[in-house]
Formats: C-alpha cells, structure tokens, sequence
C-alpha cells in the first residue's frame, strides 16, 4: 500500500506558522490591554481618594494644589481611556485574524483528511481488485 502524500502539506505547514505568529500578536495586545485596564483603575482610585482628601482640607493652599493635581489626574485618566479605547480596537482586530487564520488552517486540515481517506479507501480497492485476480487466476474449475 503506498503512503499517503499530502500535495499542500506545505501551505498547511505555512498556514500552521500564520496562526501561531496571531497567537502571539493576540497574546501581546492582550497583555497590553489588561495593562492599561490596571493604569486606568489606579488612576481612577487616585482620583477618588484625593477628591475625598479635598473635601475634608480647609488650607486654601492645599485646596488649590490638590485642585491642579485632580485637574492633571482628570486629563491623564482621559488620555488612558483613549488609549485603552484604542489597544481594544486592536484586541478586536487580533481576535478577527486569529479566527481567519485558524479557519484557513482548518479547511486545508480537513482536505487532507477527506484526501487521506480517499486514499485508503482507493488503495483498499486496488488491493481488493488484485485479490480477486489472483483468486481468479488461481481457481481451478472442477471437471463436470
């Protein structure tokens, strides 16, 4: 019987690197994300506990220093979200190409398997065909 030779075991093989290397780039932005997520709470956290500290201060000199850092707090918060906003769209486009890519890795893995079967089932037949030759050449007719 002879070995079954996938034509396409090389686009498979590239494919297969494709979908890894989208792993890895989902992996990343996902880390990135998660990241910013932790920079936006600590900054939210820092905006809450300093509001807290302003309505409890009376020196006017620290109301007015805390107002200006709350000011600078506000405008970093709003930076952070942007680019959270942004590091999400990524995180959305990464998930697109890996799905993308896994299907296009998928359909050349079930062509080689509906390949792989055909071949058995071919290779099963000619085996059958040469069986039922042989068994024809060797049966001798009993004489009547």
């Amino acid at each position: 019987m002879a070995p079954f030779k996938f034509k396409l075991q090389q686009v498979l093989e590239y494919r297969t690197q494709l979908e890894d290397q989208a792993k890895l780039v989902l992996a990343e932005v996902q880390r990135k994300y998660e990241k910013q997520v932790r920079r936006v709470d600590g900054l939210r956290d820092a905006l809450a506990e300093n509001q807290t500290l302003m309505s409890t201060t009376s020196d006017p000199a620290q109301t007015w220093i805390l107002r200006n850092f709350l000011q600078g707090v506000r405008q970093d918060i709003s930076t952070a979200e942007h680019r959270l906003l942004t590091l999400a769209q990524e995180l959305h486009s990464a998930r697109q190409d890996l799905t993308e890519k896994s299907q296009e890795k998928k359909l050349l893995e079930k062509l080689k398997e509906n390949q792989a079967k055909r071949h058995a089932h071919e290779e099963k037949t000619k085996e059958q065909l040469q069986l039922d030759e042989t068994a024809t050449l060797r049966f001798k007719a009993q004489a009547f």
